[in-house]
């Protein structure tokens, strides 16, 4: 009996310890949603832009040769920016879904968004975001546009799997299957749509539903 209160006792420390440090309010649910935005907005794009673009699109990485995209210059800016604007829109619905999904599972748990768990997942994940970012922007002003969506999930990847020291760990592994997605995406420049859904699409489905069933749907039980 003293045994099993001892083991409950460091059971409970062990909890408090890992609820200190680690920022534990990430929803399944709105990973499940940032996976479902991004699909949408691959599908958007798809429609939109005429199917023998993409080729062309990603020619100039391939070739290292000017190729023009459509029938002018303008018409090949207007390509590029509509893929631009949808992964904007996808990027910030995904981030509004997800502080907003945080902030109602850390008020039902009692707990704070903001603290020093939270600070450090954001300062530690930030950094290869910000240099992805940059990175892409520079890639699309020297027209190298077959490598912008591997680098997208190659940075992606990096943040997250640097901020997973500070939440849970499953964060870590939905980081690396992005950088290998990334990386084979490098191979296969010319299919960058369809891993950019696969990358921010599926994956993300599939991670947020692990989450939901493992940490979010025994909270609700509860």
């Amino acid at each position: 009996m003293e045994n099993k209160d001892i083991y409950d006792d460091i059971s409970s420390i062990k909890t408090i310890m890992e609820r200190s440090a680690k920022f534990i309010s990430l929803s399944g649910l709105s990973g499940v949603l940032a996976g479902i935005y991004a699909l949408i907005g691959s599908f958007i794009a798809y429609k939109i832009i005429p199917i023998y673009i993409f080729p062309q699109l990603f020619a100039y990485y391939a070739t290292g040769k000017e190729m023009t995209l459509g029938m002018s210059y303008d018409t090949d800016f207007n390509y590029i920016t509509v893929l631009i604007v949808i992964a904007i829109v996808v990027l910030l619905l995904s981030i509004s879904t997800g502080i907003l999904f945080s902030i109602r599972k850390a008020k039902h748990k009692g707990q704070k968004v903001w603290n020093e768990s939270s600070r450090a997942l954001l300062k530690n994940g930030l950094l290869p975001l910000l240099a992805g970012g940059c990175f892409v922007v520079i890639l699309l002003m020297q027209h190298y546009y077959g490598i912008i969506a591997p680098a997208c999930l190659i940075f992606y990847g990096l943040g997250l799997a640097a901020a997973s020291k500070y939440t849970y760990g499953d964060v870590k592994w939905l980081g690396l299957s992005e950088i290998i997605l990334g990386l084979i995406c490098m191979l296969l420049p010319l299919y960058g749509l369809l891993f950019w859904a696969l990358g921010f699409g599926v994956l993300h489905i599939l991670y947020g539903a692990i989450m939901y069933y493992k940490y979010d749907r025994g909270n609700r039980a509860a």
